[in-house]
This record gives C-alpha cells, sequence and structure tokens, in this order.
C-alpha cells in the first residue's frame, strides 16, 4: 500500500477529454492533430469559396475551371511517388513543413492571377504541394502515431472533418459579402492556415529519415519506383480508389440529385452535409476499433461495399417519391452511406500503413495519394454518368461496381500478405 501510493501520486492528471479519446494525452500526437485541424479549417474555408472567387472575382468561367482544375489534378499525381521518396529519404517532419511553407506561397499567388494561363500555372503549383505534402504527411504519422495507427489516423479525420465544418461557415459568410476583397481575404487566409501549420509542425520531434534506419537494421531502401513493382499493393490500391469513390457522391451527386430528379426540399442538401459531418466527427474513432490486422481491414472494406449499394439505393428510391418519403428515403440513404464511409476509412487506412514496407512508407503513400487523385479527377464524369445520366438503375450499377470492389479487396490483401515479393521486404 505504501510502496504503490508515491506512484499514483506521481502520475500526470489527465483531463476528461482526454480519457474520453476527444483529445489525445500531451505530446506529439497532440501537436499533430493540432496542425491538422489548423490546416483543414483553411482547407475548408478555401474549397467552400474557390469556385465562386475563380469565377466572380478573377473572372473565369465555369468552363476554365473546370478544365484547370483537371489539369491541375493531373499535374498533382506526377508529385506523390516522387516526393513521397523524398520525404523517406530526408526525414518526413523538415519534408512536410518545407512543403507547408511552398503552399502557402502558391495559395498567396492566387491573389495575382487574372488570367486563364496564370490560373492553370498556379493552380497545378497548388495541386503539386498539397499531392507532396499528402505523401510526406503519410510517413510523418506512421512516425508518430505509435501501435494504434488506424484508431490515431481516424482521430485525425474526425478532426479534419470538424475543421473542415468550421471552415465552411466561415466561408458561407464570405460568399453573403461576395466582394473582391472578401474573397482575397478567404485565399490569404487559408495562405496563413499553411504557415500557421508549418509553425505547429515544427514543434514536432525530429523523425530520421529512413535510409538512416535501413543502415541501422540491415533493410534495403526500396528503388526509385520500388513501389510499382509491388503488384499487390498496386492492385489494393486500385481496389480502395474505387472505393474512393464514395466520397464524392455525397458532395456532387447528392445535391444534384435531390435538386432535379426528386420532390425532397433544397434545404436538405445542406442538412445532409451536416448528417454525414456529425456522423464522421462522433464515430469515425469507434469504427476503426474492430480493424486490429490487415485481414480485419480486408473484412471491413468488403462490409462498406455493401453499405454504400443500401445507401444509394435508398437516395435512388426518392425519384418518384413525395416530397415527405424521398426526404426520408434520402436521410436514410446519407446514413448508411456514412456508415459504410467510416468504415471504408477505417480499412483504408490500416491497409495503407500495415501493407507497406517500413522503409518506404512515402512512396507508398505516394501511391495511395495518387490513387485517390485519380479518383477525385474521374469522379464527376463517372458520378455524372451513373447517377445523373443514368438514374435509378445508375445509382444502383454504382452500387454494384462498390460491392464487387470490396468483395475483391480480402483476396487481394491476402495476396499481398504472403509478400515474398513486396519491395525491400
Amino acid at each position: 500500500m505504501d510502496g504503490t501510493a508515491p506512484k499514483e501520486a506521481e502520475r500526470p492528471r489527465q483531463s476528461g477529454l482526454v480519457t474520453r479519446g476527444l483529445l489525445p494525452e500531451r505530446g506529439p500526437r497532440r501537436t499533430l492533430a493540432l496542425a491538422t485541424f489548423i490546416s483543414m479549417t483553411g482547407g475548408g474555408l478555401f474549397m467552400t469559396g474557390a469556385a465562386l472567387f475563380f469565377t466572380r472575382s478573377v473572372g473565369l468561367s465555369v468552363a476554365q475551371v473546370g478544365l484547370g482544375m483537371g489539369v491541375a489534378a493531373l499535374a498533382g499525381m506526377a508529385a506523390a511517388v516522387p516526393m513521397g521518396r523524398v520525404a523517406d529519404r530526408r526525414g518526413p517532419r523538415e519534408t512536410y513543413l518545407a512543403i507547408q511553407c511552398v503552399q502557402a506561397a502558391a495559395m498567396a499567388a492566387l491573389v495575382l492571377v487574372h488570367s486563364f494561363g496564370m490560373f492553370v500555372l498556379v493552380i497545378s503549383l497548388t495541386q503539386l504541394a498539397s499531392s507532396a505534402g499528402a505523401a510526406a504527411r503519410g510517413p510523418l504519422t506512421r512516425g508518430l502515431a505509435g501501435a494504434d495507427s488506424t484508431k490515431y489516423r481516424s482521430y485525425l479525420r474526425a478532426v479534419a472533418n470538424l475543421a473542415g465544418a468550421c471552415g465552411a461557415v466561415v466561408a458561407g459568410v464570405v460568399v453573403q459579402v461576395d466582394t473582391r476583397g472578401a474573397y482575397v481575404a478567404l485565399v490569404l487566409a487559408n495562405a496563413l492556415s499553411f504557415l500557421l501549420c508549418a509553425a505547429v509542425v515544427s514543434r514536432l520531434p525530429h523523425l530520421p529519415p529512413l535510409g538512416e534506419r535501413d543502415s541501422a537494421s540491415g533493410t534495403s531502401p526500396a528503388g526509385r519506383w520500388g513501389v510499382l513493382k509491388d503488384r499487390p499493393y498496386v492492385v489494393v490500391t486500385v481496389l480502395d480508389s474505387i472505393l474512393s469513390l464514395q466520397g464524392h457522391v455525397l458532395v456532387f451527386a447528392l445535391p444534384l440529385w435531390i435538386v432535379g430528379h426528386s420532390a425532397a426540399p433544397q434545404w436538405l442538401v445542406g442538412a445532409c452535409a451536416v448528417v454525414n459531418t456529425l456522423i464522421v466527427v462522433l464515430f469515425q474513432v469507434r469504427a476503426s476499433r474492430g480493424v486490429v490486422d490487415n485481414v480485419s481491414a480486408g473484412r471491413v472494406a468488403a462490409r462498406s461495399g455493401v453499405a454504400f449499394l443500401l445507401g444509394m439505393a435508398a437516395t435512388s428510391a426518392a425519384a418518384g417519391a413525395p416530397g415527405w418519403l424521398a426526404t426520408i428515403m434520402i436521410v436514410a440513404g446519407v446514413v448508411v452511406h456514412t456508415i459504410g464511409e467510416l468504415w471504408h476509412t477505417a480499412a483504408s487506412f490500416e491497409l495503407s500503413f500495415k501493407l507497406a514496407p517500413a522503409h518506404a512508407q512515402g512512396q507508398y503513400s505516394g501511391l495511395s495519394a495518387t490513387g485517390a487523385g485519380v479518383a477525385s479527377s474521374l469522379a464527376p464524369s463517372i458520378l455524372g454518368l451513373f447517377c445523373i445520366t443514368w438514374g435509378v438503375a445508375g445509382w444502383l450499377a454504382l452500387g454494384g461496381v462498390f460491392v464487387l470492389a470490396g468483395l475483391a479487396m480480402p483476396y487481394a490483401v491476402r495476396w499481398a500478405e504472403q509478400g515474398d515479393s513486396r519491395c525491400g521486404g
């Protein structure tokens, strides 16, 4: 009794937020969470008002904005894997910090854009930096996450969703003001968020470049394009990219479906976004608890595909229904779809870390970011064809694609785990 009392007294007290899992304990993980909140608040602010800034303030047409964004997305994909390798070789914290500074400069340069050519150049630079940042962030998070990396990444995603919602609220005020000065302030505020994020990241501990860790462990570094030789991981990435199309269903296809193909009230567009955000913020960490290894991640990915089909079937049933019933069906579809989103995100986090060799986290994060980038660039065309042009049949068909991709994931994971051919492993 006497021997244990002093030890109990020496233990630092943790706040209720920490014990309830709402806040990481003091240290690098809380610091990275703060950096995430700052960065994603700026991101939510910019993404909500970007289209209006480019059209109403810069003077570009909607077609020009769409074309420029498409070119920028392609440019960004080219940076992910090479910059991931830089993070592996030079250290993820230093690489990520430098990229945040580049993003700040590129974002601030947008206020100087007054022509389509200049727009394409600058927005491509911002996308290059964004893709590079995503690739560097992977090994940084891996190095700080500890044993339960999936749970921590799920927590960071909940933080990112909450921050994005906060930024969107502020952007709504800017849109109401609707002046050149307000839009410029929006862009510069996002640029400032990158600098603040860099300042917070500079407080993180140094993580040795993977080249140094390789020398200590005897592991051979991956070649410059070693990740592309890992065919099982490439297949997992392709399947995960197909499933990641679901992230655009609620933000692209659903608003068009509500307004143009259902009798539901238009305010339901915003309400559905709120429902989705609240579910992710409240339950993303909880959804990750059953994902403890690659096998369980494969099973959860398969389950997510079924949830997407059920959610999209409910949403498609709103067509031709009276307004009250259409509203109920769409809300139910959003809830079920979001449950699938929680499962897919948890599985994706686990697989992107655990299937990637420790000595090439940057490269592998870069390939994952490239897959997500391809999905994002193709999403408007794919969802427009399936969900809007083909109508109810298209919603069901796309749901079927998600089911097939999900069911294939456990087999791809099993192939990847057999692993003699894995890069450097």
